[in-house]
């Protein structure tokens, strides 16, 4: 009875307990013990462990946005009303089909309606019968002359056409002057010229040196044609005035390599030209501006410019492989023949 009481005590007690649980199942003691999962792929030194961790890449913390490249494919070969279905679920505007034109407020995109000049201006002496009869003719197209110029004094009433040819003429010589470092004084020239004439007179001057000088008038400019006109409404008016100078110049152009183009700086040469200048009246602020030339059918053309290109330099051949070159037979190739002829 004793014994029967020990054992249970034996087995009640945790540490007789485990003794007995081993002695009767070695089995479930082995698997009790073996806490640790181990995987045989990885290596048994822990100093891997990070570069292990950076071949993985985490899809949790990288968001990824891949397209959806069927529905991609669906929508290249959308009709136009399946494809303004489908922007019209997204919320987006429909792109615009056509291509709006810019307007320029401070100036015109051109001369309106043109100085004619009589022909022979300027050939013709003031006593002959050809330049008397030049004057009629610039009196009769005065008479729309005087009615434009009411319009520009109802904007500036300190316009005149006596003192303002002399006023164009310094704005024309500053402009000119300008030209010979245009890149450096490009705000200048804005304040001279137009939004037109700017890259009319700086065309093909990229890589060239321009030298030019006003040597003397050879009569006094003079207003030969006012107009105006109004852009987008009747109270934004540009007015144009033309003025005839007739002045001596000189004019040198050199290309990148420094070799004279056209012209001279010695050589002076008698120009008879139609200048345009612009304003916008409505403008508080707005100035005269030179806006452009008026060349007439009449008046000879002007030599064009050529184009300059670097010669290529070639190293003349010793002596000793001219000799050589000279000396081989003549069944060797035609080219060893032409460079022995050169």
């Amino acid at each position: 009875m004793a014994a029967s009481i020990g054992s249970r005590m034996c087995l009640r007690c945790p540490s007789i307990k485990n003794l007995s649980i081993q002695r009767t199942s070695p089995v479930l003691s082995i698997a009790s013990q073996q806490q640790v999962r181990e995987r045989h792929s990885k290596h048994y030194e822990p100093k891997w462990r990070k570069l292990r961790a950076q071949k993985v890449i985490k899809f949790l913390l990288i968001q990824m946005n891949i397209p959806d490249w069927n529905k991609l494919r669906r929508e290249a070969n959308y009709t136009p009303e399946e494809m303004r279905r489908e922007m019209k679920k997204k919320g987006i505007l429909p792109p615009r089909t056509f291509t709006e034109r810019s307007i320029l407020i401070s100036s015109t995109s051109s001369l309106f309606e043109e100085y004619v000049p009589p022909e022979g201006d300027g050939l013709a002496s003031l006593v002959s019968g050809a330049g008397a009869k030049q004057r009629m003719t610039e009196l009769e197209k005065k008479g729309k002359s005087y009615m434009q110029l009411r319009k520009i004094r109802q904007f500036d009433e300190e316009f005149d056409t006596k003192t303002f040819p002399d006023d164009a003429q310094e704005i024309y010589i500053k402009a000119n002057k300008l030209l010979e470092n245009h890149k450096e004084n490009e705000d200048e020239l804005h304040d001279l010229v137009t939004e037109k004439a700017y890259p009319e007179m700086i065309y093909k001057l990229d890589k060239r040196t321009l030298r030019w000088t006003f040597i003397k008038s050879l009569e006094p400019p003079r207003v030969v044609h006012i107009r105006t006109t109004h852009l987008i409404s009747k109270e934004n008016v540009y007015a144009q005035v033309t003025v005839r100078l007739h002045t001596q110049q000189s004019l040198a152009l050199y290309d990148r390599f420094g070799r004279l183009m056209y012209g001279g700086e010695n050589l002076l040469k008698d120009c008879l030209e139609y200048v345009v200048y612009e304003k916008h009246l409505s403008d508080e602020y707005g100035r005269w501006r030179l806006h452009g030339k008026v060349i007439p059918s009449w008046m000879p053309p002007q030599p064009g410019l050529y184009r300059t290109m670097r010669q290529p330099h070639f190293e003349a051949p010793d002596d000793d492989e001219e000799t050589a070159v000279t000396e081989k037979k003549p069944d060797q190739g035609s080219g060893d023949r032409t460079l022995a002829t050169a």
